[in-house]
């Protein structure tokens, strides 16, 4: 194994495109994850293996939620949770390249593990409200059901939309294969939109997790998460929309 340095210098050689990544991801999360991949390298650690620690916090913080009463010291314990878990997420792939051990049950496993978090988080959200919580009022229960759905079908269609564009490409690429026709090599990517990192902040689930720091005031804590709640349903009609009219455009013919 080479030096931690060295080793720090392959994992920045090894970085997904910053395309389509708020600025948190791009400056806080992926850096963070680079140092905790770095030292998984040293430990001898499987990229499976680094999913799972990123498991192992997120879903504790989550059950801590659900189970103990809301305090200012519970949400720094979950703030500081939530962030590790979501870094180290972010490790699993940066090992993952760096090492070449990636493949099929290692994405798998961890979009496995990205679902159950969207799913626990609102719904521990939803269990602390209902054992803790003073409601103005029993509707504020529908709030953490309604942003789980929008997060859960904001991520699940953002899968669909990466694999059938994938798949589009691919039959695109056979077809002009077999009439010997030159493939479209489409147009050259984009460069990368510092408005459009900054526009993304908020969809971020790492500015998100920010709001576990409220825990200690319920009003507060409510509030911050319906705003995030309308502004994730707000994307949400922006990214179906955007999809939609990417995979209808790569219709054949």
């Amino acid at each position: 194994m080479g030096s931690t340095g060295t080793v720090l210098r392959e994992l920045r050689g090894a970085q997904k495109s910053a395309k389509g990544v708020s600025l948190y991801s791009r400056y806080v999360n992926r850096p963070a994850g680079r140092m905790l991949a770095a030292g998984a390298y040293r430990a001898g650690l499987t990229p499976n293996q680094v999913t799972l620690v990123s498991a192992a916090f997120t879903y504790a913080a989550l059950a801590a939620v659900a189970l103990v009463e809301p305090s200012w010291t519970l949400g720094l314990a979950v703030y500081a949770a939530l962030a590790v878990g979501f870094a180290f997420d972010s490790a699993d792939g940066q090992l993952a390249r760096l090492t070449g051990r990636g493949g099929p049950d290692g994405e798998w496993l961890d979009h496995v593990v990205d679902c159950g978090k969207l799913l626990l988080v609102h719904a521990a959200v939803l269990i602390s409200f209902y054992r803790f919580g003073e409601l103005p009022s029993d509707a504020w229960l529908l709030l953490p059901l309604g942003f789980q759905l929008a997060a859960v079908v904001t991520f699940g269609a953002g899968l669909l939309r990466e694999q059938l564009g994938k798949a589009a490409a691919t039959a695109q690429a056979a077809t002009a294969q077999a009439s010997a026709a030159p493939a479209d090599p489409g147009t050259p990517p984009a460069p990368v939109s510092r408005v459009r990192a900054v526009a993304l902040l908020p969809a971020d689930y790492g500015v998100f997790c920010l709001v576990f720091l409220l825990l200690g005031a319920p009003g507060a804590f409510r509030a911050g998460y319906a705003v995030l709640a309308v502004v994730h349903t707000l994307f949400l009609a922006a990214f179906l929309t955007k999809w939609f009219r990417e995979l209808r455009a790569l219709r054949p013919g």
